[in-house]
């Protein structure tokens, strides 16, 4: 159904709502991984038509995925590949060969600073535990510094230090001028981290 909501520069906004609401949905609209049938997505003043997420990650939008095993990381390739492989081809010698020493650096860089708990660079994501592979979620959008993340419960399954790590990152974000969206089944969640929150029910924008 229509739905109209805006996000400021530097503001956490919640999207709570059952299961069946039109949460994701709404995300992976916005994120151009599922075909709209009307309205307008404008990101910075400029109308976007994201006809697939290249383009809207192109305008400064960035997905974390609700099901981050599936669709948030690269199962088969390490903690350094996770984090690198959004970013490769800016970082490529003519566009082609990587630097490795560049994926070094910068994969220690983004460990350090997301205080991801991992043996090395080289360790394969799927040993991680679950806040540590969304740390490296969020490390991936990092180093593009969107102008909009999209989070689709990104706490699930999650332990309560690690919580605390990753709303830390939220707001870091959020200081340094992003916009967030935050979807979450957790009603104290939404209502701990975000400004506003709007309410999904049946597609339809509830209340805010």
């Amino acid at each position: 159904a229509p739905v109209s909501l805006t996000v400021a520069r530097g503001e956490i906004v919640g999207v709570f709502g059952l299961v069946g609401a039109g949460r994701t949905e709404l995300l992976r609209l916005l994120f151009g991984a599922a075909k709209k049938t009307g309205g307008r997505v404008r990101v910075a003043g400029s109308e976007l038509t994201a006809r697939s997420p290249r383009d809207a990650i192109a305008a400064g939008i960035a997905l974390c995925p609700e099901d981050r095993r599936k669709e948030g990381i690269f199962p088969g390739l390490s903690v350094l590949e996770n984090l690198n492989v959004g970013a490769r081809a800016r970082h490529a010698r003519a566009g082609l060969v990587l630097d490795a020493r560049w994926e070094r650096e910068h994969a220690r860089e983004q460990i350090a600073r997301l205080a991801i708990k991992t043996a090395s660079p080289e360790q394969p994501i799927e040993r991680l535990s679950g806040g540590n592979q969304q740390k490296a979620v969020f490390g991936r959008w990092l180093e593009r510094e969107p102008r909009v993340l999209l989070l689709d419960e990104p706490t699930r399954g999650v332990d309560v230090g690690a919580r605390s790590e990753l709303y830390g990152i939220l707001y870091d974000l959020a200081r340094r001028g992003a916009g967030v969206l935050l979807v979450s089944s957790d009603l104290p969640e939404v209502l701990g981290v975000a400004d506003r929150v709007l309410v999904l029910r049946q597609g339809r924008l509830a209340g805010e």
